[in-house]
């Protein structure tokens, strides 16, 4: 690519927008996944408007350029790896957002954060129900690509179920708008769902139109300790069959170790696994809290408390710190199989089983009521034997995971990182079909080579 063609780019944006050079480009380059086979971009761009995004994708297109869209950079499946004399397209700097009251919508450009879209709607009564763990660091746009859950999604559904409308830039550099601020929409095919979760290889998302709720109650939350992980899979099974909890989470000693030594919060590091279980129900009887107390406790949880406001909160906050917890000793290889409820013990006791037969650390921690799960393979990246040890179980995890009826990926995307296991999930039918409409809408295959599609 010539210097002249780039500067014929820029001369089309506001001064700022491109960055150029290594040390410039280096911090786009990789997202939390840490791939190791990421590019050299020959830009990264930052526009601010959808007119700024068309022009950088025709350009793309026009000169053949692969075209890597980012968010905030949070992802855990190398769905933002940066390709050699690509472009980088960060919507770091689209954060404009817009409420409205009487529809109870919000309309926001992607690179807001999770947590400033709460915050903004909170002031006005409102709330908005996907709470990533990541919620803090992580940008709408990036929810939208993988489709994130979070914490309360047990019982309020994940990103896609708030999704009202899309704007879409395409490959060729067309701006569709899908969708508005409608509950109800069936008019024509539901192409707004086909954007959702496909990590940027159909089109770069440029506003989302949000569904919000009323405010819910404060949660009351139930923390259970457990000498035993098939002990904790029993109870998150009764109980996920039988109420909806607002929150149901759990972590294995490696992650509470992990979060203890760096949160000091006075958790039984003894324990082999703690679950959270959640509520907000306004039922002054607190039926369900009691059911989950009384489900801890006949499946042989040793400690069993319903904690403060204070307490309850700061449990869920170490919940969330987890993985960079986890992280601090050693490099990981993040997952996030997920498997029908009835089949998450089975998948608590094979990975433990993998854990021992390739000798690493698996740190465990899920999203336990709708069966999503954060295997953690930890290990030492300067010791080549223990590094390919963790491929082989990070791969093994995988593979059990389908051999459950369950998914490679609940809520994290495929990225590059898990791509050799989708077809033994999905199947070649249905990779055939995708490839039919990914080719349909990126003829050139200039989006978001190497993500999802080979």
């Amino acid at each position: 690519m010539s210097n002249d063609a780039l500067a014929d780019l820029a001369a089309q944006l506001p001064d700022d927008t491109l960055l150029t050079g290594g040390d410039a480009v280096e911090p786009y380059r990789r997202d939390r996944a840490l791939d190791p086979a990421a590019g050299v971009p020959l830009t990264v761009a930052r526009p601010r408007t959808t007119h700024e995004v068309q022009t950088i994708v025709r350009w793309a297109s026009d000169h053949g350029i692969p075209l890597v869209p980012r968010g905030a950079g949070t992802g855990l499946s190398g769905g933002a790896t940066a390709v050699d004399g690509g472009i980088v397209l960060s919507t770091e700097r689209m954060r404009e957002i817009r409420i409205d009251r009487g529809t109870r919508t919000v309309t926001v450009q992607p690179g807001l954060l999770n947590a400033e879209l709460k915050a903004a709607v909170a002031a006005e009564g409102l709330w908005y129900p996907p709470d990533p763990a990541s919620f803090e660091i992580c940008s709408i746009g990036g929810n939208i690509a993988t489709n994130a859950g979070g914490l309360c999604c047990v019982k309020y559904g994940v990103t896609a179920d708030y999704v009202l409308g899309l704007e879409v830039v395409l490959a060729d550099g067309r701006a569709l708008r899908l969708g508005g601020p409608l509950i109800k929409d069936v008019a024509g095919l539901n192409l707004l769902k086909l954007f959702i979760g496909s990590e940027g290889t159909l089109g770069v998302v440029t506003e989302i139109t949000l569904r919000l709720l009323p405010a819910p109650p404060a949660p009351r939350i139930v923390a259970a300790w457990f000498a035993s992980i098939e002990d904790a899979a029993a109870a998150i099974a009764e109980i996920s069959t039988t109420i909806r909890p607002s929150m149901l989470e759990y972590m294995d000693r490696t992650c509470i170790d992990s979060v203890e030594d760096v949160l000091a919060l006075g958790m039984d590091r003894d324990a082999a696994a703690l679950v959270l279980g959640g509520s907000d129900d306004l039922d002054p009887d607190g039926r369900d809290i009691a059911f989950m107390t009384d489900a801890f406790m006949r499946h042989g949880a040793y400690d069993v408390v319903e904690t403060s406001p204070e307490e309850g909160a700061a449990l869920a906050g170490a919940r969330r710190a987890a993985i960079p917890a986890v992280e601090r000793r050693g490099r990981l290889l993040l997952s996030d199989v997920g498997v029908p409820l009835p089949r998450l013990r089975e998948l608590l006791l094979g990975i433990s089983r993998l854990e021992a037969e390739h000798e690493v650390t698996i740190a465990m921690l899920a999203h336990a009521g709708d069966g999503n799960t954060h295997p953690l393979v930890v290990f030492d990246p300067a010791d080549d034997e223990a590094a390919e040890r963790a491929e082989l179980a990070y791969g093994r995890i995988m593979s059990l995971a389908i051999s459950l009826g369950g998914t490679i990926s609940g809520e994290h995307g495929v990225g590059r990182m898990k791509r050799p296991w989708l077809r033994d999930q999905v199947g070649d039918d249905v990779l055939e079909v995708a490839g039919r409409i990914k080719h349909a809408l990126d003829p050139a295959g200039i989006l978001n080579p190497g993500a999802i599609f080979a």
